[in-house]
């Protein structure tokens, strides 16, 4: 749970849509993890996908 919230606040602080491979270096997370993670908060509807392979949270 924590690493989500990880990937969540990196989104947030970054202003802008990030790639999974961004997100791993911001949090120390594990990329793999990070596009698990990703994917996870997509179905929930809170990230979405801006453009090919960049997240965002979504509004």
């Amino acid at each position: 749970m924590e690493n989500e919230e990880k990937v969540l606040e990196a989104l947030k602080s970054a202003g802008k849509p990030l790639r999974p491979g961004d997100i791993a270096k911001m949090t120390g997370v594990d990329s793999k993890e990070v596009s698990k993670i990703i994917k996870y908060l997509k179905d929930t509807g809170t990230v979405c996908s801006p453009k090919r392979c960049y997240y965002a949270p979504a509004d």
